[in-house]
């Protein structure tokens, strides 16, 4: 009998107090943090900007714009997560997400993805078990929502 299963190519990006998960179409490039000042009056959720193919990007904590604190990453262990925008919205073609750590590719199938109830914030869709490791999944809706405003 043939198995009909598709499978997804994934990504866990780690951030501070949990890990997200992306298809990987949504992931640009991922390269390394670069310290980036964010200005006077920048927004809590706003790590600074940074300088990419040309384009300036805004550097979003997902933590802060998830209503918790900005944290940076300690030396050598964060990235940054360039993000495919979603929108029609030609100034914000890219936006890019501070990491805590290295992220990293998995590939799943209907099966091992379950909802799982849980608080969720304004950042994110839902909370997922993804074969026994729970993850979310981000609302890109609203990460490209601050990141327009950054823009503006």
């Amino acid at each position: 009998m043939k198995d009909n299963s598709q499978t997804l190519s994934c990504v866990m990006i780690p951030v501070s107090r949990r890990q997200l998960i992306l298809p990987n179409v949504s992931i640009a490039e991922v390269v390394d943090y670069a310290s980036t000042d964010s200005g006077i009056g920048a927004p809590d959720w706003l790590a600074g900007q940074l300088e990419w193919r040309g384009l300036n990007l805004p550097v979003i904590s997902y933590d802060a714009a998830n209503g918790g604190t900005l944290s940076v990453p300690g030396e050598n262990r964060g990235r940054i997560v360039v993000l495919n925008t979603i929108s029609a919205n030609k100034k914000l073609r890219f936006m890019a997400l501070i990491t805590q750590g290295i992220p990293s590719q998995v590939r799943i199938t209907e099966d091992q993805l379950k909802q799982v109830d849980g608080e969720n914030g304004p950042a994110d869709i839902m909370q997922v078990d993804v074969d026994g490791e729970i993850a979310w999944i981000p609302d890109l809706d609203y990460l490209e929502s601050l990141a327009s405003e950054a823009l503006a």
